[in-house]
């Protein structure tokens, strides 16, 4: 039988940390047959692919996407997989369409995640075909997906299809035992499906969409730890993974995440659990070092097994006048975002009242944990109907106008129309040193891309190519901080065994998931700004990455789908190349770590 793909004289990385090689890998049946170092008969074979001074890797594997309504309307996910992206994981940040009806699915979801709510509902409802969770892993089985899928259940999702979004988000409302144990016999169902755990949010940041519950909080931040013990427990007995974040505003809450991790108190084993964000915050500069020594001691002393998702990219941010959810942490903000007319918002933002209190507010968030910075001359306008602003901060207009920096970065929105003025700041991992340490810290873990999310705010879709992009620049430069190996190994085999997943790994047997990467390619362009329209969703322009010099090719299962910067015919449409991934053999070992 002739081989259906051939891979020849690549540099094969095969997820494990090992060493790499040129050698040629065989595939046929959507699997790697043979890796061998002398050439492989191609008679027959119809796709022939010489990667030499090229590298192949196992495919990405994305553990933190937002993809859950784009997967109905698109399953080719196309940003992730032209970047080398094979594998990603739905339902993060307590967010999940498995239970909900298909309004209290799009309120959930669309304005925390930044993706306009009548997209969010027609996807949900001219494509739903499922009322449990066993019956949603099958719809999106049946699928053309592109990339291979897996999924969460999302503490939001499960509380509102057992209490109701009302009752959900009503903060006098305690789940009755009935309740309660309807949630974790749902949370088993699910788990039982082949989802691989169940994800959380308790920062209050995040709001509802829609009319009828609109600004209130997720369901998931109304949860007393009572009820988030009940469903971890359910976790524990399955050997399933939590993935949440704690309180901003209370960051001694995350401890709570590690006594429910714990295998102390009696219990056999420990609970995975994968928390936001790690990070080099311009906020907190010396948090930093918390997330290494702290974590580490933490999970030594309590024998528990908690990491922080990692983004190893500078974390740069766009805005739309005030459409950022940054500043849902000032009530003045929520108040604002609250109004969906664009005339009654900028009234808003002139009135003097109004002005006062978010100044007073903005000034005392100063002194607490925050996410953002609140530094306006570290915010640049990129675009402006008064053109002689761009390029100027909003901290020097106040300067140059004697304001306080609020007030100047309101009366440039009230003049020019508030969503007409787009700009953009760094909000962390602004330190080189600090990010390179970040990369090799074993308590972090590759991921929050927030991929399919926040359209117009961010665009991480090609974070493994710029992780590569550094380490080789270092390599090169003699001052390296992790061997491409060790790198590859990060964004593929470890997240895969962490998070429970059958993939990232390239060897013989394994599934033939990979991405070919020229390192030529891996240049200046893999940090540009782009833009593309989504046709899904009403033309709207969103930030993506285009650096398709990198990513000679994309396979899934053995399928090239992607090439020279195109797709395959068909491809999301008529071709399916991935598959729902259910959560992996519970008896399998997990986290492997690779020294750098």
């Amino acid at each position: 039988m002739p081989y259906d793909v051939i891979v020849r004289n690549g540099r094969w990385f095969d997820g494990t940390g090992a060493p790499p090689r040129v050698t040629n890998l065989g595939v046929r049946g959507g699997v790697v047959e043979v890796v061998s170092d002398e050439p492989l008969d191609d008679i027959g074979c119809p796709d022939v692919v010489d990667a030499s001074g090229k590298w192949v890797l196992p495919g990405f594997i994305d553990v933190h996407t937002h993809y859950d309504a784009e997967v109905l309307l698109d399953p080719g996910l196309r940003e992730s997989v032209r970047h080398g992206v094979t594998t990603v994981l739905l339902g993060n940040c307590s967010l999940s369409a498995v239970y909900a009806t298909n309004e209290d699915a799009a309120d959930l979801f669309s304005r925390v995640e930044a993706v306009p709510r009548q997209y969010v509902l027609g996807a949900l409802a001219d494509n739903k075909t499922w009322t449990t969770a066993a019956e949603y892993v099958e719809a999106l089985d049946a699928l053309p997906l592109g990339p291979n899928v897996s999924s969460l259940l999302g503490h939001s999702d499960l509380r509102t299809s057992v209490l109701g979004l009302g009752r959900a988000t009503d903060d006098t409302v305690r789940p009755t035992p009935a309740e309660l144990r309807a949630m974790t016999t749902k949370l088993a169902e699910a788990l039982d499906a082949g989802l691989l755990g169940m994800s959380g949010m308790d920062s209050a940041i995040d709001k509802l969409d829609g009319d009828r519950y609109r600004s209130r909080g997720l369901p998931s931040t109304f949860a007393t730890w009572r009820e988030r013990r009940a469903l971890i427990a359910v976790l524990r007995k399955r050997r399933r993974m939590l993935q949440s974040a704690p309180d901003v505003a209370r960051p001694w809450t995350a401890l709570l995440f590690f006594l429910s991790s714990s295998a102390m108190f009696g219990r056999r084993e420990g609970v995975r659990m994968s928390l936001l964000v790690s990070a080099d915050s311009k906020a907190a500069p010396g948090a930093v070092g918390v997330f290494g020594r702290g974590t580490r001691l933490l999970n030594r002393v309590l024998d528990a097994n908690v990491r922080f998702q990692h983004l190893p990219v500078p974390f740069e941010l766009y805005s739309d006048g005030i459409d950022l959810p940054v500043f849902e942490e000032f009530g003045a903000g929520t108040a604002a975002l609250h109004l969906r007319d664009q005339l009654e918002r900028n009234d808003l933002l002139a009135d003097v009242e109004y002005r006062r209190e978010f100044r007073r507010e903005f000034d005392r968030k100063k002194l607490g944990p925050t996410l953002w910075h609140r530094d306006f001359h570290d915010a640049v306008i990129v675009e402006c109907p008064d053109e002689t602003l761009i390029g100027k901060s909003f901290g020097r207009i106040a300067d140059e106008r004697g304001l306080h920096p609020l007030d100047a970065f309101l009366d440039v929105l009230v003049d020019n129309g508030e969503r007409n003025v787009r700009w953009t700041t760094t909000v962390a991992n602004h330190r080189q040193r600090q990010l390179d340490k970040l990369a090799t810290e074993p308590t972090v873990h590759m991921g929050f891309s927030d991929a399919g999310a926040h359209l117009r705010n961010m665009a991480f879709y090609n974070y493994g190519l710029r992780l590569l992009k550094r380490a080789l620049v270092a390599e090169r430069a003699g001052r390296p901080f992790m061997t491409i190996e060790h790198a590859v190994h990060r964004l593929t085999a470890e997240v895969a065994d962490w998070f429970g997943l059958d993939a990232g790994r390239l060897r013989e047997g394994d599934a033939a998931n990979f991405v070919i990467v020229d390192p030529a390619g891996l240049d200046d362009s893999v940090d540009g700004y782009h833009e593309s329209p989504v046709e899904f969703y009403g033309g709207l322009s969103r930030m993506v990455n285009r650096n398709d010099a990198a990513v000679v090719a994309t396979a899934v299962n053995g399928q090239i789908v992607y090439r020279s910067g195109q797709f395959r015919d068909g491809y999301g449409k008529t071709v399916r190349s991935g598959r729902f991934l259910r959560a992996a053999d519970a008896s399998r070992p997990t986290v492997t770590t690779v020294p750098a």
